[in-house]
């Protein structure tokens, strides 16, 4: 009965929640979390809420309970170092150090770190403390990627054509970027479709797991602000449509490369998620970015059909023997779709924000699956924050069925809330295989 610390209280970390409690070695779980989910709660022996900044009430609350490992699911603990923390105190985790963290918290880091150790899938790009040279980049690129260098929540990414028009636009963007953040990184914009790709890593052995295709725009037909996430699916070959063999397999050499380079640079294995955002491309598979942690929807996608022992998979991880284990998936699909405050997303002045504080009632999700989010458990119910509020699952033999579950689960829930209805759909899919016909053709 091991006892297992889990930081974190969003959908992702509920998920990784029902792994543990689903193992057959009858772990105890204990959560620090810095909000009540009372999905994760219910699942939990002892819960403590806390801020992910205060490392010494962390590795004390790990000390007093006798913790035999921790499982990191958000990306600011292992930015603020608590791996490092715990280590002190002979705790290992299933996440990175913070020199290892890098990997998703320094974009610079990353894209440098792939150049210098001569791995493919980078794009043309350079990294600017000033906005001196960035004129001139910026007019040798056809399109191109802004990005400040941090931690943004997924949504910080600028993107031509999307966000701005001109070149103009970009230089000005630049500027009010680097009024808040240290650099801007500015890139070559691929042509092409995103996929995610999360890999188990034990800082040796890279395992790969089922793609997932995340969905980041607020409303339907890929329209409207970007967001964290508002849903997300996977289909039950593991793979996606749009997507050839090759492309699977160079973005798995691509992280299995970067692991080797993340330990001769930092001098320790890195054991955790490596969570690659790739892009199909004409010429194959180009990275994106990385994250250092499971996605957020795509650990719902994942997790709920892993066969193996996830506690297990966690000892190998941090044992260094994930080659010693064979992990296995469900072959079926699945479809994540957030529901969101109506607000969510939009400008602080538009009408629907109001709802960020309203209260929501769940009735019965029949088979879907529930993960909570960002809600708050009062005790007259349940109430909405400004972000994500909670993940329905729906799994079954086909992407049809699963869509046509999860799209039962969203109608149990009740209150100002909003949902993409078109993740899932086959005519949404059939967009991105033509998209690709298209810019693969000779």
């Amino acid at each position: 009965m091991p006892n297992i610390l889990l930081i974190g209280n969003g959908a992702r970390e509920h998920a990784i929640a029902e792994a543990i409690a689903r193992s057959g070695q009858a772990p105890s779980l204990l959560s620090w979390m810095k909000a009540r989910n009372p999905g994760i709660a219910s699942l939990s022996r002892k819960i403590q809420i806390g801020s992910y900044t205060d490392l010494a009430a962390i590795t004390g609350f790990a000390r007093e309970n006798k913790i035999d490992f921790a499982v990191i699911g958000p990306e600011d603990p292992l930015n603020n170092g608590v791996v490092d923390a715990l280590a002190q105190i002979g705790v290992p985790a299933v996440g990175p150090n913070k020199s290892l963290a890098r990997l998703e918290t320094s974009k610079s880091f990353t894209r440098n770190l792939v150049n210098q150790y001569r791995i493919p899938g980078n794009p043309r790009y350079r990294v600017f403390p000033s906005l001196d040279g960035v004129k001139d980049f910026l007019n040798g690129l056809d399109a191109v990627v802004l990005k400040p260098d941090g931690l943004t929540g997924g949504k910080g990414v600028l993107v031509q054509g999307d966000h701005f028009a001109t070149k103009d636009e970009a230089l000005a963007l630049c500027a009010q970027i680097l009024k808040d953040s240290a650099s801007v990184i500015v890139e070559e914009k691929f042509d092409g479709e995103e996929f995610s790709l999360q890999c188990l890593c034990d800082g040796k052995t890279v395992v790969g797991t089922p793609l997932v295709q995340d969905h980041k725009r607020r409303f339907d037909g890929d329209c409207g602000p970007n967001t964290g996430g508002m849903g997300s699916y996977s289909l039950p070959d593991h793979s996606m449509p749009f997507l050839r063999p090759s492309d699977i397999e160079e973005g798995l050499e691509i992280t299995r490369r970067v692991a080797a380079a993340l330990w001769e640079e930092t001098g320790s294995p890195y054991k955790g998620v490596m969570y690659g955002g790739f892009i199909a491309t004409k010429n194959g598979a180009r990275l994106l970015e990385y994250n250092a942690r499971f996605g957020d929807p795509e650990a719902m996608n994942i997790l709920p059909l892993l066969k193996t022992d996830f506690v297990e998979v966690c000892k190998h991880i941090i044992d260094g023997t994930l080659d010693q284990l064979n992990i296995e998936f469900e072959k079926k699909a699945t479809v994540c779709k957030y529901i969101v405050p109506k607000g969510y997303g939009l400008p602080a002045d538009h009408s629907d924000t109001a709802s960020s504080k309203a209260r929501i009632e769940v009735g019965d999700t029949g088979k879907a699956r529930l993960y909570y989010s960002s809600v708050d458990q009062k005790e007259d119910g349940l109430y909405l924050s400004s972000s994500r509020a909670v993940g329905i699952v729906g799994i079954a033999d086909t992407l049809e069925a699963a869509r046509r579950i999860a799209e039962e689960g969203v109608k149990a829930v009740k209150g100002p809330i909003a949902y993409r209805e078109d993740i899932g759909t086959l005519a949404l899919i059939q967009k991105r295989i033509d998209h690709m016909k298209k810019i693969r053709m000779p």
